[in-house]
């Protein structure tokens, strides 16, 4: 398949220190892609962008800060749009580390070729930034074996990947409900393969209550809107039903 060329990333602080990079893919793709950085004594990228993203996205960073200073590049999951960039930043930037979750680097890093450093973290261990505070949760299956999230303590951010996707090119920051065409996208892309690994997730995440939420993949919403997204998702059917990106298996 033939992959549309990225277009130059839009950077905006969503709030105190937490920036958005997003990037868009004109045409054959309907959604954005974000990378969002963290500004702090040791600035963090979450999410790299697609391999041929990489110029895009490292741009978008030295506009907030040199990225030679960056000490953790943190990938959700193991695909394209999450780390195509990872071994390019973190060659570029000699005092980071690459961050993922304890199965994905013993699974995938481990025995792929990638010579960088590489740091395992399991659900509920903590990365000390600067002001900002990094925990990690694992959510197995949601939508890959190796998923990860993260919690911002500080500002109070998730950073779910791909959970709470919009399609289209969103703001930076959404108020409207967008839950009808998620839950489309979700159907109709196949991601998901049972609703339970992501409702347990909906459950986990509602009870930590974030005042920030930083999809992936559209724009970021504040939580008076996440119970919109927490009742679709307990809600609606959107786990894999034969279609697979668009086509029927």
């Amino acid at each position: 398949m033939r992959r549309s060329k990225p277009v130059a990333s839009d950077v905006q602080e969503i709030v105190d220190g937490v920036y958005r990079l997003c990037t868009l893919r004109p045409g054959t793709v309907p959604i954005s892609f974000n990378q969002f950085l963290i500004d702090d004594e040791k600035p963090t990228l979450i999410h790299t962008g697609y391999y041929e993203s990489y110029d895009l996205v490292r741009a978008a960073v030295a506009k907030v800060l040199d990225p030679k200073r960056l000490a953790y590049v943190v990938i959700g999951h193991f695909e394209s749009d999450e780390c195509g960039g990872m071994e390019r930043f973190v060659t570029d930037s000699p005092g980071s580390v690459l961050v993922a979750s304890e199965v994905g680097a013993a699974v995938n890093l481990a025995h792929w070729n990638y010579k960088g450093p590489v740091q395992g973290v399991r659900d509920d261990q903590v990365l000390e930034l600067g002001r900002h505070r990094l925990r990690f949760l694992e959510t197995p299956h949601v939508h890959h074996w190796d998923s990860l999230m993260l919690v911002d303590e500080t500002t109070r951010s998730l950073f779910p990947a791909d959970l709470f996707i919009q399609p289209g090119d969103q703001p930076p920051v959404i108020t409207e409900d967008l839950t009808e065409s998620m839950i489309g996208l979700y159907r109709g892309s196949g991601i998901f393969a049972h609703e339970t690994p992501v409702r347990r997730v909906v459950d986990r995440i509602e009870e930590l209550d974030p005042a920030w939420i930083h999809p992936m993949h559209g724009g970021s919403f504040k939580r008076d809107l996440a119970s919109r997204f927490y009742q679709s998702l307990r809600s609606e059917p959107f786990a894999f039903n034969g279609t697979l990106m668009g086509r029927p298996i």
